[in-house]
């Protein structure tokens, strides 16, 4: 588990450069070479390789081919998305993603960066519409109900980088959204009865795109597992990846990147869909609050 604190700043490759150094690692492990092979494989030292798999170096794509061809990968197009994913990591480190126009989103820019390359993501809510899925004047009246901003201006930021994000929804590879949404969240009256009204209404018609899949927790469900705390399980492309999951908290952000931890989310997630509504069940709940605002 690894944690990020604003304060502190934000390094926005550290979750890349992770998901790629246990990538080679479970490479290597599953041919059962030690470290000092892949070190000699480098001419580096041990604690080069030691850095690399746990993230905290760029990796050359001299390296990572070397890597991949000493634990028997042969096959070019799985290299290919390493390299690839070594390019992305090297990008983010240099700060070059759109996010950065956007400093305010501060202990977000780390997720959003690998929101950019995931295919899907599984996002429990209990307290509040999910990012993907607000509305800009919900999301302004959210950061001014936390009370974290004193500018106005760095609140119109924020939320024009919120609103950015959504671009994911619709760009050429679209990312699967699933969102399951508490129906507490839907009643708090976030920004008025008009801002709600439009929130309910986007999220009816968010619904409607073939990539997003929106359900709703009804208050009737009684005691659930996703009472305790909101996640979010992000979902990459590549076989074999492993699912990354990211939790937010009042003072920090956490990832969980282990298999256990991937796992038992997953399972966690599954539990809560089993409590919720079908979506069109959902959506017709959404609509009656709706109208009853």
């Amino acid at each position: 588990m690894a944690g990020t604190n604003p304060d502190r700043g934000v390094s926005v490759s550290t979750v890349l450069g992770r998901r790629l150094g246990g990538e080679l690692l479970r490479m290597r492990e599953a041919c059962g070479l030690r470290q000092a092979a892949a070190a000699e494989a480098l001419t580096a030292s041990v604690a080069k390789v030691a850095k690399m798999e746990r993230g905290l170096v760029p990796m050359r794509d001299p390296d990572v081919r070397a890597l991949c061809h000493l634990y028997g990968e042969r096959d070019e197009q799985a290299i290919g998305r390493l390299l690839e994913l070594a390019k992305t990591d090297r990008g983010r480190r240099k700060a070059r993603g759109w996010w950065n126009q956007y400093p305010e989103l501060r202990a977000m820019i780390e997720y959003v960066a690998l929101e950019d390359i995931a295919k899907g993501v599984r996002t429990w809510q209990g307290a509040f519409v999910p990012g993907l899925l607000q509305t800009p004047a919900y999301a302004h009246a959210l950061a001014v109900g936390n009370a974290e901003w004193e500018d106005p201006d760095e609140i119109e930021r924020f939320v024009a980088g919120k609103m950015a994000r959504q671009g994911r929804l619709a760009d050429d590879t679209p990312l699967d959204l699933w969102a399951v949404i508490g129906e507490g969240a839907l009643r708090q009256l976030v920004g008025g009865r008009e801002v709600m009204r439009e929130q309910l209404a986007h999220l009816v018609e968010a619904a409607e795109l073939p990539n997003v899949r929106v359900q709703v927790v009804p208050f009737l469900a009684g005691s659930h597992p996703g009472l305790s705390s909101a996640f979010s399980i992000v979902s990459f492309a590549e076989t074999g990846a492993m699912d990354v999951v990211y939790m937010e908290t009042t003072s920090s952000t956490l990832w969980l990147e282990s298999q256990a931890d991937a796992l038992s989310h997953g399972m966690t997630f599954n539990r809560i869909v089993r409590n919720g509504l079908v979506p069109q069940e959902s959506i017709a709940l959404i609509d009656g609050i709706r109208r009853e605002l």
